[in-house]
């Protein structure tokens, strides 16, 4: 498979790493870079083509990813609309619907929008993905190899749930780093010294989320596996249900999500 990045950042980064370990040659892979010094260590990293903007090699490719940031994504496909042959075309910019890339490229239509989120750059990382009615069986294996090869996947039918992802799973990486601040303060709070309070609190999250995953019990289920009656947890869980931190943190979400929406309708105008 021959795959052609629009844009050179973390993201693209991360998942043309994630495809290089995967067996992908690094002579099957384009990235278009305007940044001089971004291009040269991508070039170096993973010995891939890396130019300054897109041209007729473009058509060579099996999948173009663009993977810019959305205020910038209608001139990025500006710039790859003469240069449409049969690619697939993989979006990974948050907030762009496939009506308004598909305009912006003319009336294509083999188009995928994935939302992956930040834990793709240690290949840990959750994708969700959506294809258009454009989109054949083999395109969306294609797309599924693609994000894949950082992290699990997850499709969905209908679009509109990828704002929904976009809260959960997207933005989901800074509530974890949010209550790992907190754990990391209490146990400051509580006398320990910051390096091994830092320690307890993000091996606590890693350990959690791999029991998590290993076991796929209900977390509710773990939950209670830990918290005995009378104990030291259910006398915290009784604080933070006494100040309704679930309800407020299911409210935050679904905040991120209504946002999610607002910024496709913005970003989608003209």
């Amino acid at each position: 498979m021959k795959v052609a990045f629009i844009g050179g950042g973390n993201m693209a980064a991360a998942i043309l790493g994630g495809l290089v370990a995967k067996g992908t040659r690094g002579e099957d892979v384009l990235v278009v870079e305007p940044n001089a010094a971004a291009r040269a260590k991508l070039a170096a990293d993973f010995h891939v083509n890396a130019v300054e903007a897109p041209g007729e090699e473009i058509a060579h490719a099996n999948v173009i990813v663009l993977a810019v940031k959305p205020q910038v994504m209608r001139e990025a496909a500006a710039s790859i609309r003469p240069h449409l042959r049969k690619q697939l075309v993989v979006s990974i910019a948050a907030g762009i619907r496939l009506v308004d890339l598909a305009r912006w490229l003319g009336g294509y239509t083999r188009l995928v929008r994935a939302m992956p989120n930040t834990p793709a750059l240690v290949h840990a990382g959750v994708t969700g993905l959506f294809a258009s009615e454009g989109v054949a069986e083999a395109d969306r294996r294609a797309a599924n190899d693609l994000l894949g090869a950082v992290g699990a996947t997850v499709w969905f039918d209908r679009e509109g749930d990828l704002d929904a992802v976009t809260a959960v799973s997207g933005s989901g990486p800074a509530y974890v780093f949010y209550a790992m601040e907190a754990l990391e303060a209490a146990a400051r709070d509580l006398g320990l010294a910051p390096e091994k309070a830092r320690t307890l609190a993000l091996w606590t999250f890693v350990g959690a989320a791999k029991l998590a995953v290993e076991r796929n019990e209900d977390p509710a289920r773990l939950r209670a596996n830990v918290t005995s009656k009378g104990g030291t947890t259910e006398r915290a869980l009784s604080v933070m249900e006494g100040h309704l931190v679930r309800e407020k943190f299911v409210e935050a979400v679904k905040a991120a999500a209504e946002r999610s929406r607002e910024l496709g309708e913005e970003f989608g105008k003209g």
